[in-house]
């Protein structure tokens, strides 16, 4: 059992949910949390935001019950949160760098920024999208070189894929696949990293809710992902 540091609400939909931890996460990996004893049944998967030597934070979007639950949390709660899990986005990458995030899905893309930028010959552009009011742009804008933020349309608009070496992508899966589209187009699919927002119940492989196929047959978003190149997931 974890104790709340913080939780800042930033909008109506968003808020941002700081716990102790001294595990060290991965850029682009998650948590199962849970903050009630049965019902909600399942512990909700939250990408990681952001972390250090003593705590990890959450940006958590409120969708339903347990979110809900989650957001009305008080500095000193307890919360369970088991984690780090899943394989994020790679480590050892350098040169040309686009994060691109949409709604929530802009959490992980922070401090996989941050991580890249550690690298003094890395380049991080960060594009976000977001339905309405876009948030947390001048704490973006701090950790990457070049920030794009796209309200109401089409972020992948937004980009020239033929810029980058690598892309590496969060959000809703028709965002990704439309991104994935345009890079088939310009021939440079073969860079492009996606973090799968599926389903999931235990966050450990177990249960298999959250398979997916890919061309190497089933793989589970929460074991063997939730990042995978884009190929590997829509490829032919």
């Amino acid at each position: 059992m974890s104790k709340v540091i913080s939780n800042e609400r930033i909008d109506e939909d968003f808020f941002l949910l700081k716990v102790e931890d001294q595990k060290l996460s991965k850029i682009g990996q998650f948590y199962m949390l849970r903050a009630w004893d049965s019902y909600p049944t399942l512990s909700r998967p939250i990408s990681v935001y952001d972390s250090d030597d003593n705590s990890v934070s959450f940006l958590v979007k409120i969708v339903g019950e347990g979110t809900e639950i989650l957001s009305e949390l008080k500095k000193g709660d307890d919360i369970e949160i088991t984690g780090p899990l899943g394989k994020g986005f790679p480590e050892d990458i350098s040169g040309k760098i686009a994060l691109v995030g949409g709604g929530v899905g802009i959490a992980p893309l922070f401090k996989s920024a941050k991580e890249y930028k550690n690298n003094p010959n890395n380049t991080v552009d960060v594009y976000l999208g977001f339905s309405g009011t876009p948030i947390l742009e001048e704490e973006y804008k701090k950790i990457c070189d070049n920030l794009i933020v796209n309200v109401g349309g089409f972020i992948t608009d937004d980009i020239d894929t033929t810029k980058y070496d690598y892309i590496l992508t969060c959000g809703p899966e028709i965002m990704m696949q439309v991104l994935y589209k345009k890079c088939k187009e310009e021939k440079t699919d073969d860079r492009l990293y996606v973090s799968m927002e599926n389903r999931m119940a235990c966050g450990f492989g177990a249960c298999l809710v959250c398979t997916c196929k890919t061309n190497h047959g089933n793989k589970k978003v929460c074991k063997d992902g939730p990042v995978f190149l884009a190929n590997e997931v829509w490829g032919e």
